[in-house]
């Protein structure tokens, strides 16, 4: 039986640039270390809110092997290495892996499309071509297409695939891909808003973003599930539904960058084509900020 890659909360890590718009390793090192002493269980480097979109793929491969040794083995790091383009993915997942990353979380191939047969022949393809576990990633809103519980069934056949970060907001969906898979296809949290009742349903705990500028929040809500102590958990959960609902209120990762910035957490700029909040919106950051401490 597979063992999920980590259970508990994992920081969809961001990266720090500086005003030339370069990575600030300083500052990405400082993250990484109050990250792994508030007690998080992974680190998740070269995602969505890492703006790896962004990124040359020399400066990915770069920011996935520093990342690496800064960690040095006290958490695992799982390396974002999907790609619309399925050669690209197995070219960063190589590379990910001769750097000592963990595992891969592969997001579906966007813009393209693919249909479910393609979905299952894009990861099929990258899984034989690497030795780590993969982590899928279902994120219809950015990507424009959705994995079925089906195709999850069909994927979790592979020894190579460990599970999935669901983001899709679909409950109908990871009950039955819980049906359909069996206890080792594990399922984490790709929403920070709905740790708890994904975790009810037998996810393993969550790829956050809010993990960022509250590891320690994230790390007891999800351990809390874990212990099956989920009215601990939901309080919680409700308690800061509001800061949670805060830092989506423009697309990820303009808030949370903003809001580190704002809390003396120095991550810099984010790079175009994502650009600063609108006053309103960054108002309305600062007062649930505010609401919760992060401001003073």
């Amino acid at each position: 039986m597979r063992e999920p890659v980590f259970t508990g909360a994992c920081p969809a890590i961001v990266t720090p640039f500086d005003d030339a718009g370069s990575v600030d390793y300083d500052a990405f090192d400082r993250l990484l270390d109050a990250q792994i002493a508030a007690g998080v269980d992974a680190i998740c480097v070269c995602g969505t809110t890492g703006e790896s979109a962004t990124m040359s793929i020399r400066e990915h491969i770069a920011v996935v092997e520093h990342c690496v040794k800064k960690v040095a083995g006290r958490v695992k790091v799982i390396a974002g290495t999907g790609s619309n383009d399925t050669s690209a993915a197995v070219y960063l997942s190589q590379h990910a892996q001769d750097s000592g990353a963990d595992a891969l979380l592969l997001v579906t191939p966007y813009y393209n499309k693919a249909s479910q047969t393609g979905l299952v022949k894009h990861y099929e393809y990258v899984a034989d071509r690497v030795d780590l576990p993969i982590i899928l990633y279902n994120v219809p809103s950015r990507t424009g297409l959705s994995f079925q519980a089906e195709t999850y069934r069909i994927l979790a056949q592979n020894p190579q695939i460990n599970g999935v970060k669901e983001a899709s907001g679909n409950f109908s969906l990871i009950s039955n891909t819980r049906r359909l898979c069996g206890d080792d296809f594990y399922i984490w949290s790709g929403n920070d808003d709905q740790v708890v009742p994904m975790m009810s349903l037998g996810a393993k705990g969550v790829i956050s973003v809010v993990c960022n500028i509250m590891p320690e929040l994230m790390v007891e809500m999800s351990h809390a599930c874990l212990a099956g102590e989920f009215e601990k958990a939901a309080r919680l959960q409700i308690d800061y539904t509001e800061f949670i609902d805060a830092l989506f209120i423009e697309v990820n990762p303009i808030p949370i960058k903003c809001a580190m910035n704002l809390a003396g957490i120095h991550v810099g700029p984010l790079r175009l084509p994502l650009c600063e909040m609108s006053e309103g919106n960054l108002e309305k950051l600062k007062a649930a900020m505010e609401r919760v401490g992060l401001l003073k």
